[in-house]
């Protein structure tokens, strides 16, 4: 970010939420480099930035497809990257229909599963046909298990054989992923920016001038984005949005250019890179599917063609290196490496789905872990009323934090919903160490490992999770000592022999050392491995996850590199460890130009030298090192083998930056605007109103408000959002427990607009109530033009800010009423993340009510708006496309939607979801 001229924040509040980080803005804008701020709010990130650009809480992709209509429009594409790097020259097949021809939807939709099929995604072979991947890819809407193979594709993209695809490098071609992309984006006009997300034309033409002008040879742009962006049930769209501007512009793969996914201290990329997600193994490998992947070869076969291009075609030997990492000896080649070991998806089985089983009695019990759902997760109310239907709930935390405490004084005991001495479930309280109390690594921004030496011992009975996971599998496995049941085998076959040090705790260096990997066999055996591209799929070689491979290459701990800058090239590479392979920039191979050249002397990263014939430069070369930039693979090769010497784009099944997802993005090849669950607006682009993927909750605990002029929308007519601050940490549990801290924050607010406070009789200071269809908060009145009101379809739009950090109990220094609890239910189909940032709410002036009048006021809202599960729980608003008709008479059904009709009817009075 430090090399960029030009960096957009959107989606993020930076120099609050992520101000050690916020150091490389600062310094990129004392070089000169324009910074701008998109954001619904003007925040301390807006007043350093040279502009602020206020937008509409989840409009975010209508801004982004006008800024690439402009691009394509005037020209401004940076050609040459364009046409060698990306796929804009591919060829798409004839049955794909896009949401331009369908009103908002793609081919392939079936409303019954609220899945898209594929296939007609395809590009298009040579001959004619479709190239997908092979017949059993879980990604078809058929064969998908109930909306769980969202990122089942992790960091590999989709297989395909990629010398079938069929191209036309004039992109002349109607069916070019260039010609489909201007179509598709040639309605994102200002206009449409201006009527959909409240941005002036001035304001457009001012980031449209920046970053264009801003990007090319010399120049580039970065965008850095938080959960501003992905907490939406678009969010994963925002990114890929984002994405395709940036390649276009020949920013990615650059110095100062890409999108910078801004990660939190506590580790949070380390907990998808080694994840803690249902869906996903280590290194983005996806979790098997039952009944899909029922065996190794099956599931191999699905995640990987040894025929596509990349890195991505060695999956094999990722998944057993990974396999031999947990079962060692165990591990063998006659039981396929132990594969059956591994737990098998039967649905989606993420936080919230496991939320809906609690509350239908299918859960004895639950750990928590770093979370206080009570607080920070969608829904507060549901969380609260699910945890008193467990038998047993374990947290582990720094404090008292409201998850452990509900029980006894949350906001269901207050208001008559839940009594004490009716509760049964037995709540365990386990004090947890601080992230200075324990030594290990944290992976951040960047992709950065870097390692946390222990500052002082933790208090009284407080243990690092290394100490108690490790003390409970051992507990676990002495219990089953002996045990003939086949089920017990992957507990008591797992490699459980940590060194231990003089504190009786396991050595963090060796857990570190085991995801890195070694050579098994050979005369290498029990040497660390220096990089994946050593790992084999024979059972040579064992490793915990593969993307990290390197950080323990010859026994040292890279993560604990700290020379300082001065000692050192600017790409700091001997500052922490970046994965994969210490790389800074991925796929930098597009740094320099189809010839090897850097694109300018300014930007110059890594490039080919002729006499040593190899790829050098300022960062580790993302691209085989001896792979020449005009070399052509043979045809039938795959693998590393497969990439020609101008495809940077390494984990591609094709080599190329992808325009368009022909796979591996389940609500669409290209980013499409929707509304939010709840808007105040119509869709302006579609007569789809909202993203027809996005996961449902259609529950009585889970009402949604009406959109636009349905019957009701009038009851809630004002746009909400949440936020963190600087002086709290996410729910509170580090910080509403200080004093200093408290009292810099000391009480829950909402800012408002001085227009909307005159319009609903605000007090500055004063107290509002704000409510939604799932909860009634209060909070104390700032009045702040930070808050402007938007023009947006022709109406004013009030938005709401509401920062998420209190929690209604007894034990912290400073309570109060948690946002969290306006919001609903509904996920992103991708990744399954909730909709936090977009709700639409009442707010009147004074506290809200006391005991059970509280919810009574909820509840007379609902039935002023007319609320049921179906409301805004409708999967389709267009009728359903016929896969046999033709674009004409595809096109006369969408002008004549006399079939269509409303597919979610009314749920029973407590279904576990719509799906």
């Amino acid at each position: 970010m430090a090399n960029a001229d030009c960096i957009v924040i959107q989606g993020s509040n930076m120099a609050e939420c992520h101000p050690v980080g916020f150091q490389w803005v600062t310094e990129a804008k004392a070089r000169g480099a324009k910074v701008i701020h998109v954001d619904p709010r003007f925040t301390r990130t807006s007043a350093v930035a040279d502009a602020h650009v206020p937008i509409r809480a989840g409009s975010d992709i209508v801004l982004l497809g006008a800024l690439i209509n402009h691009v394509l429009t005037h020209d401004l594409w940076f050609e040459e990257y364009v046409r060698a790097y990306t796929n804009a020259a591919t060829i798409v097949h004839e049955d794909f229909r896009d949401a331009e021809d369908l009103d908002g939807l793609f081919s392939g939709f079936d409303p019954e599963s609220g899945q898209y099929d594929m296939r007609s995604w395809a590009y298009a072979e040579r001959d004619g046909g479709h190239v997908e991947g092979p017949s059993q890819d879980p990604e078809h809407g058929a064969e998908a298990v109930d909306e769980a193979a969202g990122h089942e594709l992790g960091s590999g993209g989709a297989p395909m054989e990629h010398a079938r695809i069929a191209r036309d490098e004039t992109l002349e071609h109607p069916r070019t992923v260039f010609q489909i992309l201007k179509r598709h984006y040639a309605r994102y006009t200002p206009e449409m920016v201006q009527e959909v997300c409240g941005i002036g034309p001035e304001d457009f033409a001012m980031l449209a001038r920046t970053i264009t002008e801003n990007s090319g040879r010399e120049r580039t742009t970065c965008f850095a984005y938080a959960v501003g962006w992905t907490q939406h049930s678009l969010g994963s769209q925002f990114i890929r949005t984002a994405s395709i501007l940036q390649l276009l512009l020949g920013n990615m793969g650059r110095p100062g250019g890409g999108i910078m996914a801004l990660r939190g201290h506590a580790s949070i990329q380390g907990s998808t890179d080694i994840p803690t997600l249902f869906n996903l193994l280590p290194g983005y490998l996806p979790m098997p599917s039952a009944g899909t992947h029922d065996t190794l070869q099956e599931y191999l076969d699905a995640i990987a063609s040894k025929k596509q291009k990349g890195y991505w075609a060695e999956a094999d030997a990722y998944t057993v290196s990974l396999l031999k990492a947990w079962w060692g000896e165990a591990a063998t080649a006659e039981n396929d490496w132990a594969y059956d070991y591994l737990p098998r998806l039967t649905g989606a089985h993420g936080t919230f789905q496991t939320l809906t089983r609690m509350l239908d009695d299918e859960v004895d019990g639950y750990f928590l872990l770093g979370q206080n759902p009570a607080v920070g997760s969608s829904n507060g109310r549901m969380q609260r009323m699910a945890m008193s239907h467990l038998k047993w709930l374990v947290v582990r935390d720094l404090n008292l934090i409201e998850s452990a405490t509900w029980w006894k004084d949350g906001p269901e005991i207050a208001s008559g919903e839940l009594r004490t001495e009716d509760i049964e479930t037995e709540v365990f309280f386990l004090p947890a160490a601080t992230h200075v109390e324990k030594s290990g690594t944290f992976t951040q921004t960047q992709r950065l490992l870097q390692w946390r030496h222990q500052a002082v011992a933790p208090p009284g009975e407080a243990r690092s999770e290394l100490q108690f996971f490790h003390e409970l599998g051992r507990r676990i496995r002495q219990r089953l000592a002996g045990s003939t049941d086949e089920r017990d085998r992957p507990l008591l076959d797992l490699t459980w022999d940590y060194p231990l040090d003089e504190h009786g705790e396991p050595d963090p260096e060796a857990v570190l050392a085991e995801i890195n990997g070694h050579h098994l066999t050979g005369p290498q055996a029990g040497r660390p491995l220096s990089s994946y591209t050593e790992m084999r799929a024979d059972g040579s070689t064992a490793g915990g996850c593969w993307i990290y491979t390197g950080v323990y290459a010859d026994g040292v701990n890279r993560a604990a590199a700290r020379t300082p800058a001065a000692q050192q090239v600017p790409t700091a590479p001997e500052w922490g460890w970046a994965w994969p392979a210490n790389r800074r920039i991925l796929y930098n191979r597009a740094s320099a130009d189809p010839q090897g050249r850097p694109w300018s002397e300014r930007k110059k990263h890594v490039w080919w030298d002729e006499d040593q014939r190899r790829w050098v430069g300022l960062d580790v070369p993302d691209f085989p090192v001896d792979r020449a930039p005009g070399s052509r693979p043979d045809p039938d090769s795959g693998g590393a083998a497969a990439l020609a010497g101008d495809d940077p784009f390494i984990m591609q099944a094709d080599g190329k930056g992808w325009l368009y997802a022909p796979k591996g993005v389940v609500d669409g090849p290209l980013p499409t605007h929707y509304e939010p669950q709840e808007s105040p607006v119509d869709n302006a682009l579609y007569a789809q109103q909202r993203s027809p993927s996005r996961v449902l909750f259609a529950r009585g605990d889970n009402l949604s408000a009406p959109s636009d002029d349905d019957p009701g929308a009038e009851v809630y007519p004002y746009v909400f959002t949440t936020y963190r601050l600087t002086e709290h940490h996410t729910a509170g549990g580090m910080s509403r427990w200080l004093p200093y801290l408290s009292e810099l924050q000391p009480e829950m607010f909402c800012e408002v607009s001085p227009e909307l406070a005159a319009e609903r009789g605000l007090e500055p200071y004063g107290w509002a109530t704000i409510v939604s269809p799932r909860a009634a908060i209060e909070a104390r009145v700032l009045v702040t033009e930070r808050m402007r009101p938007l023009t947006v379809r022709g109406r004013t739009v009030h938005q709401i800010g509401l920062p998420y950090h209190w929690g209604v109990g007894r034990d912290a220094v400073v309570s109060g009423d948690a946002a969290n609890d306006l919001l609903g239910l509904t996920l992103e189909p991708n990744v399954q993340i909730q909709d936090s940032k977009a709700g639409t709410c009442d707010i009147r002036p004074g506290r809200r009510p006391r005991g059970p009048a509280q919810r009574e006021l909820v509840e007379q809202y609902q039935r002023r708006a007319g609320l049921t599960t179906a409301t805004g729980n409708t999967r389709l608003d267009v009728p359903v496309p016929d896969p046999g008709a033709t674009a004409e008479e595809e096109g006369a059904a969408h002008e004549n939607p006399a079939g269509n009709v409303d597919i979610a009817p009314e749920p029973p009075e407590n279904p576990r979801r719509e799906t």
